[in-house]
């Protein structure tokens, strides 16, 4: 299956060597992280030598090389959302999941991150669920946000 999977976004570009990263990204958005046997099978099949598909792969804070969970959660840590309080609002994520910024729920429903800036500022502190952006964020505001998320 996998290799269906390969074979059909490799199949989207012509020069495969130069579309690297476009390829990581189709890949990255199919199975949600770049699964290793995944990277070693492109790096044979468009002949990249690996060190320099990993390199690219671990370069770009877009790719993750290990899975993610179902509502990724990104908390800002840009200048204007830390003045305003980011890292309280990070904690109280922290606290309420069980885990650290980089890490997954056991459940695999979340993942918590910190980015440097969602170009959100005028919003700040901000958070992102997905694709929603949460702004004006305070710590009494977490439970809410999760629980739209919880299974």
């Amino acid at each position: 299956m996998n290799q269906e999977i390969i074979s059909e976004i490799l199949s989207k570009y012509e020069d495969e060597q130069s579309s690297l990263i476009a390829i990581l990204q189709d890949l990255q958005e199919h199975f949600g992280y770049l699964p290793k046997e995944i990277l070693i099978n492109i790096s044979k099949e468009i002949n990249i030598p690996l060190s320099r598909v990993l390199s690219v792969a671990t370069f770009f804070a877009a790719f993750s090389l290990k899975p993610k969970g179902k509502h990724p959660i990104h908390v800002c840590m840009g200048t204007a959302c830390h003045v305003r309080g980011a890292q309280p609002i990070l904690e109280a994520f922290e606290r309420k999941l069980g885990i650290k910024s980089g890490e997954n729920t056991e459940d695999m429903n979340f993942s918590l991150e910190t980015v440097r800036c969602i170009g959100c500022c005028g919003l700040a502190p901000v958070v992102m669920v997905g694709e929603d952006v949460y702004g004006k964020i305070s710590q009494a505001k977490v439970p809410g946000i999760l629980k739209k998320y919880k299974k």
